[in-house]
């Protein structure tokens, strides 16, 4: 894969200096230099030390990525909500973990991801998850496809710039029109390995939420994360005496529509790295919700 700038700094740097201004690693930069990429100055090629002048052309080739024979490809299909040569988004289903673990080896999203690489016959078959959602959470999912795309987006990651909004049904009723902040930090469990709990001996966690419908037996909550804790919105929502309905794991009840923690990520966006196109995805409630929400607005009109 190709890369190329036309350098038009005032003063001259050498290549590996303005190519960390573009995002270029160490790493990638070995990486270019050992594993059969090169880096071009005017189409002649050079090394990293090479000093540049004003109008130069750079231009480098990232060599394909080998495969991690660890991630074994499925052949099941993906909802793809979103695709180019550098970046996928895919609309998670509940019950597929992300990444594969002792618990889930395989059947993951990234199983599911490889699978799909390999019968579209893509160079880079290496899966770079950049955002990645708790095995019963359904919604937008965001992979890039090679090393230098997951880089740049880590990036905005880091600066908060990459935004990610969640609708959630909690138990209990909120007032419609609320909005609101819960700011508690999120620690381990003292006797599990998977619970989170809000205590003041953790890190420090920041949601903000919006109620969009209320009913007596729960609300719909629009939630924005501020931090990126583990089980942030669910442990938040249980520590202000709303947990997430159907999260058992968490004291949130299940009912004859909702089996699983009702969590969705339905709005994605960020700033394409490499087109500066502004990109925003967004995804309808996923069936439960909505059959939910559609049982209970009628018990509202019949009653």
């Amino acid at each position: 894969m190709k890369f190329s700038w036309i350098y038009d700094l005032p003063t001259s740097l050498q290549v590996k200096s303005f190519l960390k201004t573009k995002g270029i690693s160490r790493s990638l930069l070995a990486k270019i230099k050992f594993h059969g990429g090169k880096i071009e100055v005017n189409e002649t090629e050079v090394t990293v030390r090479y000093l540049l002048k004003d109008t130069d052309s750079v231009q480098i080739t990232i060599p394909d990525e080998a495969p991690h024979e660890t991630t074994v490809p499925i052949d099941i299909p993906i909802d793809i909500v979103y695709e180019d040569e550098h970046y996928l988004v895919v609309n998670k289903p509940y019950g597929v973990a992300s990444v594969p673990s002792q618990v889930h080896p395989e059947g993951t999203m990234a199983n599911r991801v490889k699978g799909y690489y390999v019968r579209q016959n893509y160079a880079n078959q290496v899966i770079h998850i950049v955002t990645r959602l708790d095995r019963d959470t359904t919604g937008l999912m965001l992979f890039a496809k090679h090393g230098y795309a997951h880089a740049l987006m880590d990036v905005q990651l880091r600066a908060k710039e990459l935004k990610k909004k969640y609708t959630a049904l909690i138990m209990g009723q909120l007032s419609k029109g609320e909005h609101g902040f819960i700011d508690a930090p999120i620690a381990r469990t003292t006797d599990s390995i998977i619970t989170r709990r809000a205590h003041e001996s953790g890190k420090e966690a920041l949601t903000e939420y919006w109620v969009k419908e209320s009913f007596p037996q729960a609300t719909l909550v629009d939630i924005q994360l501020h931090t990126g804790r583990t089980h942030q919105i669910r442990v938040h929502f249980t520590h202000i005496g709303h947990p997430l309905m159907g999260d058992d794991l968490y004291g949130g009840e299940k009912n004859e529509w909702i089996i699983r923690q009702a969590l969705h990520c339905r709005e994605l966006n960020f700033a394409h790295p490499f087109t500066n196109e502004k990109i925003s995805l967004k995804l309808e409630h996923p069936e439960d919700i909505v059959q939910w929400l559609h049982q209970h607005k009628q018990q509202e009109v019949n009653s």
